[in-house]
């Protein structure tokens, strides 16, 4: 089964900073960092950064969308590192509830928008 088929519902694209903390099975902290979205959906993340993750880390994610902060939790579905040396990684989040879903949902129809704005310009500009 392809990743495509795995997904739960339409990624979209959102450049956005986020911080991220690594821990192991014992909840001692690893590596933590500064990463950037590169798309997201209500059922994980494409996570770009500098290093590679362990798979067999839990990730805590914490998401910016205006002055809120929403706090995730995570792992890693796959990575790979990139021509130009960085990583990429689907963060699958865990442990969801209402609340999140609901700075999800917000969160990507910011993004959403954001898309629709940049491609009626691109037209514009043709």
């Amino acid at each position: 089964m392809s990743q495509d088929n795995k997904r739960r519902g339409p990624r979209v694209k959102s450049p956005n900073l986020v911080v991220y903390l690594c821990i192991d099975e014992e909840k001692n902290k690893i590596i933590q960092g500064m990463g950037r979205t590169l798309n997201v959906s209500e059922g994980g993340i494409l996570l770009e950064t500098h290093v590679p993750i362990d798979p067999r880390h839990t990730l805590l994610l914490t998401i910016a969308m205006e002055e809120d902060l929403m706090h995730f939790k995570g792992r890693i579905a796959h990575s790979r590192e990139r021509e130009d040396g960085k990583f990429e990684s689907g963060v699958e989040f865990l442990e969801m509830d209402k609340q999140k879903r609901r700075f999800l949902s917000q969160y990507m129809i910011i993004f959403k928008g954001q898309e629709n704005t940049s491609s009626d310009e691109d037209l514009e500009l043709t």
